[in-house]
């Protein structure tokens, strides 16, 4: 395996922009996976899915007050308050309309922090960023070691995801809706786009506002002729809609079976909180049961333990299913502001339709902040509550591993260097099969404890080691 010059990939990253004012480390070479964690990231994609379909079923058979188990009794009506909890009454009955039972994301990408005791999932995103940064990357370390998925995976199982949705239509147009929130992320979904239209593919990135509707139809103006959309990828938080112009009218043609839209508008399906749904103590029979045996086995050694911040009142002498706090179980949340030190090694992050519930701005590690925001965090967690409920999961460290990373000044030699590890694979659901088409590694310093794309973090793409 011979290295990537600094020259060819600052030149290709300058020719073609991917994100919006981000810039980034460079590393000759891909991030090495082995043989058994390629195994491995295989069966997470696989159990992801799995996981997707045992909570649309938690969500309906709690908000129909049906049973979860075969063999005996167990109702959760609070599943469904936690998760519908500050949406508005459309977008809930919208997440439950007959029509989208069985709707999943075409996306799945994990976070995965490389541990000690291995892989940690803390997060499961359905819409995610840096499908084309990583299409893109795959294609310039391909020639120099291979990558997960090979040059072009990315982009043709993107597609094929997409294209499945209307498998009726020969050569669906398909648009790329991406809104002014996510704008960051608008480059590199226009290279996407661009790829594909070099192929003969009718998929095109814009704007919410570009889409105008013609009857029950949406369009776009395509060279001053309307096309009528079949299929649209949304690149937009479901928080933000009141900000899409044109939200009204997408829902009109979904609802009138005009256009498919993947991630799909169900709000439960992108909530932090179901990764303490799965940890629930009342809920390991309806898991045991809704999933098979090796994802359930699996889920429970990457997931940590996470609980749902709910300051419900507890019964006298009741105490919570969580952490300790000054060496005591916990009666009330508020109490977990006590905490020493070493039991606050945990992360408390808002579970979702939220502004800040994306890019790791909601996120507070106890043991890496002060007393006083560790408090502050807490209260806020129990404040937000009635409206947005917080996720406390257990914190994982990262362990310490090495790569090769360019220096920033001249000659730009590339040296080993210690740092951090986030493993972000892409999975595509093509036809009910999931297919790993590639990885984003995210390689921070040391003193980075929480791990998201940064200027000091190195991105690049994933090969499989000998």
């Amino acid at each position: 395996m011979s290295d990537l010059p600094h020259d060819q990939i600052r030149a290709a990253l300058s020719g073609q922009p991917l994100f919006e004012d981000k810039t980034w480390q460079l590393s000759p070479e891909a991030w090495p996976v082995s043989p058994d964690q390629l195994a491995q990231l295989e069966a997470i994609g696989v159990a992801c899915l799995e996981f997707h379909q045992a909570l649309e079923t938690l969500y309906l058979r709690s908000v129909a007050g049906k049973n979860l188990l075969r063999n005996k009794p167990l109702l959760t009506p609070w599943v469904a308050d936690y998760l519908d909890r500050g949406k508005p009454a459309e977008l809930i009955a919208h997440s439950r309309d007959p029509k989208n039972r069985g709707a999943f994301p075409t996306v799945l990408r994990p976070d995965l922090l490389l541990t000690d005791d291995g892989f940690a999932l803390t997060e499961l995103d359905s819409v995610p960023g840096g499908i084309g940064l990583t299409a893109f990357l795959n294609r310039l370390y391909a020639p120099v070691g291979g990558v997960i998925g090979d040059n072009d995976a990315m982009v043709a199982n993107f597609y094929a995801s997409l294209a499945a949705l209307r498998p009726e239509t020969r050569n669906p147009f398909i648009a790329l809706v991406v809104s002014d929130e996510a704008a960051t992320y608008r480059p590199e979904m226009q290279w996407l786009a661009a790829q594909l239209q070099l192929q003969g593919k009718r998929v095109f990135c814009m704007r919410p506002e570009d889409i105008f509707p013609l009857g029950p139809q949406l369009c776009f103006d395509a060279d001053g002729n309307p096309e009528k959309i079949d299929i649209i990828y949304r690149f937009f938080e479901l928080f933000d809609l009141a900000n899409v112009k044109t939200a009204r009218f997408i829902f009109e043609a979904w609802s009138a079976g005009e256009v498919a839209i993947t991630p799909p508008m169900r709000p439960f399906q992108e909530e932090k909180l179901s990764l303490a749904l799965f940890h629930h103590h009342r809920l390991q029979d309806f898991w045991a049961e809704a999933l098979s045996g090796r994802t359930l086995k699996l889920l429970r050694a990457l997931i940590p333990p996470s609980w749902v911040m709910d300051p419900a009142p507890l019964p006298p002498g009741a105490i919570l299913d969580g952490p300790h706090a000054g060496g005591r179980a916990l009666s009330d949340w508020r109490e977990l502001a006590g905490a020493t030190q070493k039991e606050r090694d945990l992360i408390v992050k808002i579970s979702g339709y939220h502004e800040t519930a994306w890019g790791a701005r909601s996120v507070i590690l106890g043991s890496d902040c002060s007393r006083e925001e560790w408090q502050e965090g807490v209260a806020n967690a129990v404040e937000l509550a009635p409206t947005n409920l917080h996720l406390l999961q257990t914190y994982r460290k990262p362990r310490r591993v090495g790569h090769r990373v360019y220096g920033r000044e001249t000659p730009f030699a590339a040296r080993q260097v210690d740092g951090r590890l986030r493993l972000c694979p892409y999975y595509f659901v093509v036809g009910g099969q999931v297919k790993l088409s590639g990885a984003l590694a995210t390689f921070c310093p040391p003193d980075k404890k929480i791990i998201h794309g940064m200027q000091d973090a190195a991105l690049l793409p994933a090969r499989v080691t000998g």
